[in-house]
């Protein structure tokens, strides 16, 4: 058994361990705060929306400074330089929980990776989400392959010091032009060997990307902490599939080219025991979504009872 191997097994058992600690144990469905972008509502109204299409588990969108549509409503993103308490006593409101936040950054700017992402994961902290979400970010022209690896080596061995301490993890996502291929997700949630750096599955943006999702979810299943149920519809495969490393959002979980049942059965078969955050565009698609996943995990749940 060679020592990258060792590793691997020891990361994985670890998150799974980690996760248990956090109260998740069993798979849960939880959304992505950009389900209401397109009505162009705040942070607290779409809070409220979730909980009424009764998702438990939301994934909120944090962002530096001050930002004038969130200010004025009009947008969900939440700033970190409010007070990470308000925003718990929001969800706290409206009994919902938060399974990680959304604050993707370039891991290869790390002037501005670094303080951001070690801000998110203090705010994760104070929240009780356990996992901050990012991909490697759009890569600089003026980096070569090797150096774009050295540096975001350095930005996320400085961020996970902090992660570590506070016991959040990092979870890359596939969704740029290194982690649209498995190999370049693994690579990149290899660069440090911390129990803190882990995965966040995307299925749509693997599609997209190129890849098979099956395979690849198959392949980082023992890394997952959290994981994007995004869909995608025939017509914007037919459009992009092959053409681009992702997308914000997909449609309605059932209605795209995604199997869910046989997603759900890797997982299950992983042991995975985290939340599946939708990713789509509309309300109305968050809650076919749920409705969608539900069925599926109840009749996954049946059929193992009956064994």
């Amino acid at each position: 058994m060679n020592d990258e191997f060792q590793w691997t097994q020891y990361i994985g058992a670890k998150a799974r361990h980690s996760r248990r600690d956090w109260g998740y144990t069993v798979m849960q469905i939880g959304i992505n705060m950009e389900f209401v972008r397109s009505e162009d509502k705040s942070f607290e109204a779409g809070i409220e929306r979730a909980a009424n299409l009764g998702y438990r588990f939301v994934e909120p969108m944090v962002h530096n400074g001050r930002e004038l549509l969130s200010e004025a409503g009009y947008f969900h993103s939440y700033s970190m330089d409010n007070d990470p308490l308000e925003m718990k006593d929001i969800l706290d409101r409206y009994n919902v929980r938060a399974s990680g936040l959304s604050a993707h950054s370039p891991l290869m700017r790390p002037e501005i990776s670094v303080p951001y992402l070690e801000k998110a994961v203090r705010f994760a902290a104070a929240l009780g989400a356990p996992a901050v979400n990012t991909d490697e970010g759009i890569r600089p022209t003026w980096l070569s392959d090797e150096e774009c690896f050295q540096v975001m080596r350095y930005t996320l061995k400085k961020v996970l010091q902090i992660a570590e301490r506070y016991g959040v993890y990092i979870a890359i996502e596939p969704h740029q032009s290194i982690t649209k291929t498995t190999e370049g997700l693994l690579r990149v949630a290899g660069l440090v060997q911390s129990p803190m750096l882990q995965i966040n599955y995307d299925t749509g943006n693997a599609y997209l990307g190129g890849s098979d999702p099956y395979e690849g979810l198959q392949a980082v299943a023992g890394r997952l902490v959290h994981l994007h149920a995004k869909d995608i519809s025939l017509a914007q495969s037919d459009l992009e599939k092959g053409k681009v490393t992702g997308t914000p959002v997909g449609c309605a979980c059932g209605e795209g080219v995604i199997n869910w049942t046989r997603v759900v059965s890797i997982l299950q078969n992983a042991g995975y025991d985290g939340v599946l955050s939708v990713e789509c565009g509309t309300p109305e698609q968050a809650a076919s979504s749920l409705q969608h996943l539900t069925g599926i995990l109840a009749a996954r749940s049946h059929a193992t009872a009956r064994r």
